[in-house]
């Protein structure tokens, strides 16, 4: 199992979101609190963010705005990330910890988020059994051009590309995201927490395993667990769907 945020609000350093907090990413992946099925995420990490546009230029196509940082070593031991990220900030974050499934390799190709047209993807979870519903998953997931992510070999990289089909078809953020992972849990039962954002909003899911918001009217944090002890921290139920953006968050059942 893995552990991931979300951030979408004012300019926010790297540093801030990962490493500050007195129980940020880098503190759950040596002693996270809600994991289930793991005591650690030390299978690497990565964090992917929205850069804003040069300055003197127009707006950028969103798909060169995202930028990505991936390890396949734990966060406390990469000196070099903590350096640049006190130095990077954005209004809209996806970053992720990882412990490896057995089966799958520790590789940085396996490190999430994954990205694709734009947009970024994390799944804290597993595909169960696995090796019996690949072949169906590779059919449906078709043609892999043009989402090089999608090949990592990883369970999780099927239902990214499951996702990114919806996302092509033109269903919006969220209900790309819950449509894929309710067409995969029929498949096979799993964990399916799937967190993603495009520069102007947050999608998650809850299946299976921890999740939690906390928003202002500034910023929305979804997280698989908090990074520190404010009240305001909400769980989300088990099997649902939250977007956040600009209009506010909203919360249905799957």
């Amino acid at each position: 199992m893995c552990r991931h945020l979300g951030y979408l609000g004012p300019p926010r350093t790297l540093h801030e979101l990962m490493c500050a907090p007195p129980h940020s990413l880098e503190h759950q992946s040596y002693a996270p609190l809600h994991n289930l099925h793991n005591t650690m995420n030390a299978d690497g990490f990565g964090v992917g963010w929205f850069a804003a546009p040069p300055r003197g230029e127009g707006r950028p196509p969103d798909g060169d705005r995202v930028r990505r940082f991936r390890r396949a070593q734990p966060i406390w031991t990469d000196v070099s990330f903590h350096e640049v990220a006190e130095v990077i900030e954005s209004s809209c974050v996806v970053a992720a910890i990882r412990s490896a499934t057995v089966g799958f390799p520790v590789d940085e190709s396996c490190a999430q988020p994954f990205r694709a047209d734009g947009r970024l993807f994390s799944h804290n979870g597993v595909i169960e059994g696995f090796a019996g519903v690949e072949t169906k998953l590779r059919e449906l997931a078709g043609d892999l051009a043009g989402m090089p992510d999608a090949r990592a070999p990883v369970d999780s990289a099927l239902l990214f590309a499951l996702t990114v089909r919806r996302w092509r078809a033109g269903r919006p953020l969220g209900e790309g995201l819950a449509d894929a992972v309710v067409a995969v849990s029929g498949l096979a039962p799993g964990r399916y927490n799937v967190l993603a954002a495009d520069g102007s909003t947050l999608a998650a899911t809850t299946w299976g395993d921890s999740l939690f918001v906390r928003s202002t009217d500034q910023e929305v944090v979804i997280a698989s667990e908090p990074y520190d002890d404010d009240p305001e921290w909400e769980r989300l139920p088990d099997r649902s769907l939250i977007v956040a953006d600009a209009s506010g968050v909203r919360i249905r059942p799957l």
